[in-house]
């Protein structure tokens, strides 16, 4: 048993579509029709064996869990950087909103950013030691 595919709700496909590629810097790697909406999903560019899938949050479940989530700051996921401070500035320059700034918590620094789809998504940056 392996993790393969990990899902977020997204409020819109083609704007979660340009936000975690053209800002984030994740590489689509399956865009496929599925009905009114789509099977989209993106991987790191150095490896593409870990799909990120961008589920569209029109089930009504799916929409107050993900509004609950943001309501009480909580993230949906969390990313792994090399370094969070770096990409906190790499993304302020782009306009991202961070709900939280770069801190250190026990063995890990993290911050917190708004995707424009809905959601909260931690960075963290595992320590030395």
């Amino acid at each position: 048993m392996r993790i393969k595919l990990n899902s977020i709700f997204v409020d819109d496909q083609d704007k979660a579509v340009a936000f975690y590629t053209g800002v984030l810097g994740f590489a689509k790697k399956h865009d496929v029709p599925v009905g009114e909406f789509r099977w989209i999903t993106l991987v790191a560019p150095e490896r593409d064996d870990l799909e990120l899938v961008l589920e569209p949050n029109a089930n009504p479940a799916a929409r107050t869990f993900q509004a609950a989530l943001m309501q009480q700051g909580i993230p949906l996921t969390a990313f792994e950087v090399d370094d969070v401070d770096a990409q906190f500035t790499r993304l302020r320059g782009h306009g991202v909103v961070f709900t939280m700034d770069p801190a250190t918590m026990g063995p890990v620094r993290m911050a917190v950013f708004a995707d424009t789809c809905g959601n909260l998504i931690q960075l963290y940056q595992p320590l030395p030691g």
